[in-house]
């Protein structure tokens, strides 16, 4: 018998709907309810396989899992052109309050590279304070911009000096107005702005935080900015617990890639938890 039942479903919102997906224990009663945050533009796509891996694992040692597609991804209504910052977060908060509503109360909030930026803040308007998974999550929003930005100067072969005045100009169109096309994406200042706005800073943070990362070396540890991060964040007095696990950069390889060490990181954290 499966140990995990799958229900996909539409989240009404206005304008439009949210595409939806559950993923629950069918062995037992949920010990818990938990919201995933996917990543930015093609991040997503690239993501969607290890997303569905660690759901179902997490339903199988007994958690309802739901991920949502934001406003303008994936199956829900809209085009990536048409979304915003804000929506996305409201979207967040809908599928929260369904989550919570279904289950008498969700606990944690999964993001995943940009997603962790949109997870971070959704957590701190949200009373009780979620408890934050964040798999290899981006540091600073204005960074991730920046590196999405050059993805359209690399393909018109600007070299470093140009680019950087290509950078600002890229900038000065979204502050303009005037949405990017950039690798088949359309970009609203809207989102574009709200991103680059946002900054991972969790220091004082009441809630519990695991951070999970994916690093070469034997053994892997977690990049330079991370420590630094964390460092801060348990000076500042928040309860973080971190680990670098090996496996491929699978929110960027050209093929599909999965990292089994990142999901069984992830189940090990869980499960030292509950003892």
């Amino acid at each position: 018998m499966d140990r995990v039942a799958s229900e996909a479903f539409f989240l009404a919102r206005a304008p439009g709907h949210r595409f939806c997906i559950l993923h629950r224990p069918t062995d037992r009663a949920p010990r818990g309810a938990m919201l995933y945050v996917h990543p930015f533009a093609e991040e997503m796509n690239k993501t969607r396989r290890m997303a569905s891996l660690g759901a179902r694992a997490l339903a199988a040692e007994g958690w309802a899992v739901l991920l949502i597609d934001l406003a303008g991804c994936g199956d829900s209504t809209g085009d990536f052109g048409e979304a915003s910052w804000d929506a996305w977060r409201g979207d967040l908060r809908a599928a929260w309050d369904w989550l919570s509503a279904r289950f008498g109360g969700a606990q944690w909030l999964w993001g995943l590279r940009a997603g962790c930026l949109l997870a971070g803040e959704a957590a701190k308007a949200m009373e009780p304070k979620p408890r934050l998974l964040l798999w290899q999550p981006v540091l600073s929003g204005k960074q991730h911009l920046a590196q999405f930005l050059r993805l359209r100067l690399a393909r018109e072969s600007l070299d470093g000096a140009a680019e950087r005045a290509g950078t600002q100009a890229l900038r000065a169109e979204l502050a303009a107005g005037r949405a990017l096309d950039i690798a088949g994406y359309s970009l609203a200042p809207a989102l574009a702005l709200g991103l680059e706005a946002a900054e991972l800073d969790l220091a004082g943070y009441p809630g519990e935080v695991k951070w999970l990362e994916v690093a070469s070396g034997d053994p892997p540890e977690l990049a330079p900015a991370s420590r630094t991060k964390v460092s801060g964040w348990i000076a500042g007095g928040t309860n973080v617990d971190s680990l670098a696990v090996p496996g491929p950069a699978f929110w960027q390889t050209v093929e599909i890639t999965e990292c089994p060490a990142l999901v069984d990181a992830t189940l090990s954290a869980f499960a030292a938890q509950s003892q």
